[in-house]
């Protein structure tokens, strides 16, 4: 969901020095590298896209018709319609990611003369045009928010704040007048609820290693006694393949202001980075009713592939499937002096979020495959395997999505997802799923305390950050779940939609009587031909 960069720093220093062949080299190289690790996952890396999905950008007439227009959309993103080769798309492109002009220049530059393409070079300077009349044009007018959706009766909605950048997570701590709010690049912004006033505490150079490689911040918590956790990934070049380098950072307990905390190295792992270019990281982190933290790890393939599919010529890629490591939730002591991993449980593909509700039972929610599966919520319990990438939702093990997905090894025991019995989120009385529409993305989730209004005590908040996949939209709303265990004492859930519609709502979070939403981007679904610029947070308050 989160794109990640590649920057060859020592080509790029080549290039300052080089003569204007070697320069030339040097940038198509950085354009290449870009291209694989930025683009390649939708657009393949042979530029040949997925047919009525993903358009292509080999011999591609839309690429080349409009240079300005394709810098525009390697910015700020795109959606469709779109015709093609004279085939029409209807996808979503996010922004690829904080790219600087001369990167942007360079995977364009690469785009633009590869595959059969034949256009000229994207300078930076060309870059740094396009981005400053998009800076100067009117958002209202050429990107504007949607409208505020109506809340759901008894509750009152505000807007708090337009951020400057893409959301991912918040966080607070008891007594705190302020919210932090994380962008997947790793800047971490206060805000204050009741003025909107926005300051950035931090950015990466503050507290992470930016010179190991491509960095994404996905994870960020306050814990009980005050400490804030950020959980980073980055891409390291090691050998002989690339690796996931996984650090999570934590600061003394923090003052009462939110002042700027100085963040040291908790945690230190690493596995192999994805099998191609899939690699959903490292992400969720969040303290549990034993006073354990416990981290979301995400699967480092789509499906348990382990020849490197399209990449199997790729020697920079290990071509093993899951590690002991990834799909899995991890639980850490944060008393011990020494921290270190112990696997809670494994199956669980890529959960962006977890909570307990008030017996201390965990929960999780996970992003399915590229394949059409329903998404999964797990009743996750210790040292039980959910499946992945053995068995999907409530599909049998011998339903296998891909020709490569594994067979069930002997003797291991799959637990299988919670079924939604309805009405919202694709599950009914009579045809019940495990456990959402496939390609909805569950997000952000929470547990509704005493607290709350009689009609949600006791149920889970879930945010649905809304599909890429597919031509109608799904998801883009927060469902309220009434989890039940039912005769064989197995939790079911009926879910019913509480809020809609939403600007992807990736996350979210209760203070008093308030539940601040994080909307990640401005359109609300994945129609029409806006861009995917930053998102805003959302009060509502009953």
């Amino acid at each position: 969901m989160l794109p990640r960069t590649h920057v060859l720093a020592l080509r790029l220093l080549l290039c300052a020095s080089a003569g204007p062949a070697l320069a030339a080299d040097s940038r198509h190289a950085a354009g290449a590298a870009l291209f694989l690790t930025t683009c390649a996952p939708c657009h393949q890396p042979t530029g040949e896209g997925v047919r009525g999905i993903f358009p292509p950008l080999a011999k591609s007439d839309y690429l080349m018709a409009d240079k300005d227009r394709s810098i525009r959309i390697a910015l700020q993103g795109t959606a469709g319609p779109m015709t093609v080769n004279g085939i029409e798309y209807q996808g979503v492109m996010p922004a690829p990611g904080p790219l600087d002009d001369q990167q942007v220049a360079d995977v364009l530059t690469y785009v633009r003369s590869s595959w059969g393409n034949a256009g000229g070079a994207v300078t930076a300077s060309e870059v740094k045009r396009v981005r400053a009349e998009l800076a100067a044009a009117d958002p209202d007018k050429t990107d504007p928010f949607a409208p505020l959706p109506k809340p759901p009766e008894g509750f009152k909605l505000r807007e708090i704040v337009r951020l400057p950048v893409h959301g991912v997570k918040l966080a607070t701590m008891p007594g705190a007048d302020w919210i932090m709010v994380l962008n997947n690049s790793g800047e971490i912004y206060r805000l204050e609820p009741a003025t909107g006033n926005l300051v950035r505490l931090l950015v990466p150079k503050d507290y992470a290693e930016l010179g190991a490689g491509s960095l994404a911040v996905l994870g960020m918590t306050i814990d009980s006694k005050k400490r804030l956790y950020v959980v980073t990934n980055q891409r390291v070049a090691e050998q002989p393949w690339h690796i996931n380098r996984v650090v999570i950072f934590r600061s003394e307990p923090l003052d009462t202001a939110g002042s700027p905390p100085k963040l040291t190295a908790w945690l230190r792992t690493s596995y192999p980075w994805g099998n191609s270019y899939y690699n959903h990281g490292v992400c969720h982190i969040a303290e549990g009713p034993d006073g354990f933290m416990y981290v979301s790890s995400g699967a480092r393939t789509d499906g348990g592939e382990v020849d490197g599919g399209i990449f199997k010529k790729e020697t920079v890629y290990w071509k093993g499937g899951e590690t002991d490591y990834t799909a899995a939730i991890w639980r850490i002591d944060p008393i011990a002096e020494v921290p270190k991993i112990e696997i809670f449980a494994q199956g669980i593909r890529n959960a962006w979020t977890f909570a307990w509700n008030d017996r201390g039972d965990l929960f999780s929610v996970s992003n399915g495959p590229d394949a059409h599966r329903p998404e999964e919520m797990d009743h996750v319990e210790k040292g039980k395997h959910y499946g992945f990438p053995y068995q999907y939702a409530d599909f049998p093990a011998t339903d296998k999505p891909y020709p490569y997905t594994p067979d069930v090894p002997p003797g291991l025991i799959i637990t299988p997802a919670i079924r939604n019995f309805g009405p919202a989120a694709g599950g009914s009385e009579t045809k019940p799923i495990a456990s959402f529409d496939a390609h909805s993305s569950p997000a952000g989730m929470l547990f509704c305390n005493d607290d709350w209004p009689a009609s949600l005590r006791g149920k889970m908040l879930i945010g649905r950050f809304g599909n890429f996949l597919l031509d109608d939209s799904y998801g883009y709303d927060i469902l309220a779940a009434d989890l039940k265990r039912n005769a064989a004492g197995v939790y079911e859930a009926r879910m019913t939609t509480f809020f809609a519609p939403l600007a992807r709502p990736i996350d979210f979070l209760k203070v008093g009587k308030k539940l601040f939403i994080l909307e990640y981007t401005r359109p609300v679904g994945k129609h029409g031909s806006r861009p995917m610029n930053p998102g805003r947070v959302l009060e509502l308050s009953w």
